[in-house]
């Protein structure tokens, strides 16, 4: 595809269309790859459109070079979002309208984010189920490491008395990009602030051991870091008792490197599931590590 098509970098005004169109065509995503005895996939609701928008600017702000939009006849019909971290490269959003897939829009989207992070030692993102998908990945030399998720409702007779831990401020950044480092092999720096700006923040701080979660509002943890595992798991099961009872939690993106983060869930009474890829170049799963979707 030549005629009409354009890939430029994105700007500010393209966010609400990135939005609409990352949220149609993962959802398509969801409904083509989601096993039966799972939920039926629903539209990105507004208020997650929103959040959506709010962590795409961020990135857009900090990374200009890595975002790009693909316009066919003036219409965004694809996009991209990467960042560079230290000497970490991370796709954050990839996503081509249903109409155009192949086609070789995601091909020419894909290669400039690359181009992006050419220098970078290593390369991280979370990728679905989407088998087209995978195989661009792979063949841009990506390791496939399968993710694994825990959700149900918290049996509340199995939460432990949890002491270590406390509730974080933007004054843990400090501590957080440590932690980062040892666990990822590169800080988030400035993503703390998108992340801060969303979720409630929970942080262990010990003589031998640190870590953090950010938990979303139902008390589900969307990322876990932390240099032992017991600091990791003490993490999320605080994350759990914030929950309503009989309200639904999740612990997604769980890699095998993460058996820590299966037990938990099981002890807690979560069903588990496979779901997606951990795409990585030039490093292992990280752990104790559960990665946020975008942020990673």
């Amino acid at each position: 595809m030549t005629g009409g098509l354009v890939v430029r970098p994105a700007r500010e005004s393209d966010l609400s269309a990135m939005a609409a169109l990352t949220g149609l065509a993962y959802t398509e995503v969801d409904r083509r790859t989601f096993q039966r005895d799972w939920a039926d996939p629903r539209p990105r609701s507004p208020e997650r459109d929103a959040a959506w928008v709010r962590r795409s600017a961020h990135t857009l702000s900090t990374d200009p070079d890595g975002c790009w939009v693909a316009e066919l006849d003036g219409v965004v019909v694809g996009c991209v979002l990467s960042r560079i971290r230290e000497l970490m490269w991370i796709l954050s959003s990839f996503a081509v309208a249903p109409e155009v897939q192949g086609r070789g829009v995601g091909t020419q989207l894909l290669a400039a984010a690359l181009s992006y992070g050419r220098g970078c030692l290593r390369g991280m993102f979370s990728a679905s189920a989407d088998p087209a998908a995978v195989r661009r990945y792979r063949l841009a030399g990506f390791a496939l490491h399968p993710q694994m998720f825990a959700t149900g409702t918290v049996d509340r007779d199995a939460l432990p008395l949890v002491e270590r831990v406390r509730e974080g401020s933007a004054g843990d950044t400090d501590l957080m990009n440590s932690v980062d480092r040892q666990t990822r092999g590169a800080a988030h720096l400035s993503d703390h602030e998108a992340l801060l700006a969303q979720f409630r923040l929970l942080v262990s701080e010990t003589s031998s051991s640190q870590g953090y979660a950010y938990v979303d509002d139902n008390g589900s943890p969307v990322l876990v870091a932390a240099t032992t595992r017991r600091t990791a798991s003490d993490l999320v099961w605080e994350a759990f008792a914030s929950s309503a009872p009989g309200s639904t939690v999740s612990l997604r993106h769980i890699t095998a490197a993460n058996q820590w983060a299966i037990d938990v869930g099981l002890a807690a009474r979560l069903s588990v599931h496979t779901s997606g890829y951990l795409c990585l170049r030039g490093m292992k799963p990280p752990a104790p590590y559960v990665h946020h979707g975008s942020m990673l």
